[in-house]
């Protein structure tokens, strides 16, 4: 994707956050948890759990249903227990399609995600149809506003950051999935707040699609938007 698609795909999460921040909270609550429950319930010791905490202070989660939420997963409260399954498979135009789910009921969740893809013309696919079209990389994104650029960049290089870009709407950092959390860690020690952070899958191929596909691919993904149960939806699709 560009790097206009990028952010703009930024501040459109941030748009629904504000519009739906109980819907947001549900999901972020059972990142948190399963992250808790398998990494311990310590974000000093647990990279996973520092990523979904950020997450959801971004979206300006309150505390207590943060701190609620590593307890269910560490044990510590009762609460459902989440199965981590990730689909994939081919939306319109063929475009590629990875879908991350928490779920405590996974074939209700999987008929869900059938759905959606059958609905707008794609296709639910085999573990490992399309997931050789993706890297996993650590990605954070920081806005431009009152930050030196010299100065972020050495923070993240120094850290062990695999590359950085600059663009007139912030920085964005490269990571491995290994360095993720030391690189995060560094950015908010120098007292940066990032936008977005995330170990996620990053096409290494783009697919372009027509207008009609655009608008089903469009329908599709605010589907996914919608369901509790997923959590993240990567694609190869390139946005304008």
């Amino acid at each position: 994707m560009s790097g206009h698609s990028k952010w703009a795909n930024i501040k459109n999460k941030k748009g629904k956050t504000d519009a739906a921040k109980g819907k947001i909270f549900t999901k972020m609550a059972k990142y948190i948890m399963v992250a808790s429950r398998e990494g311990g319930s310590n974000p000093e010791m647990n990279a996973r759990l520092r990523e979904a905490v950020l997450k959801a202070k971004a979206a300006n989660m309150p505390n207590d249903n943060i701190d609620r939420a590593i307890k269910k997963g560490a044990g510590e409260l009762e609460g459902a227990i989440y199965e981590e399954i990730t689909y994939e498979g081919y939306g319109p135009g063929g475009a590629a399609v990875i879908v991350q789910t928490l779920t405590d009921n996974k074939n209700r969740t999987a008929a869900d995600v059938r759905h959606a893809f059958d609905k707008n013309g794609g296709n639910l696919g085999t573990n490992g149809c399309v997931s050789f079209l993706f890297n996993r990389q650590g990605k954070i994104y920081i806005g431009a506003e009152g930050l030196d650029e010299d100065e972020v960049m050495m923070t993240a290089l120094d850290a062990g950051a695999e590359d950085f870009e600059a663009s007139e709407d912030g920085f964005e950092i490269t990571t491995t999935p290994e360095d993720f959390g030391a690189v995060l860690d560094a950015v908010n020690a120098a007292g940066i707040t990032p936008e977005s952070a995330e170990v996620a899958m990053v096409p290494s191929t783009e697919t372009k699609l027509s207008e009609e596909d655009t608008a089903k691919m469009e329908k599709m993904l605010d589907m996914f938007d919608d369901n509790d149960d997923i959590q993240e939806v990567w694609h190869n699709w390139e946005e304008e």
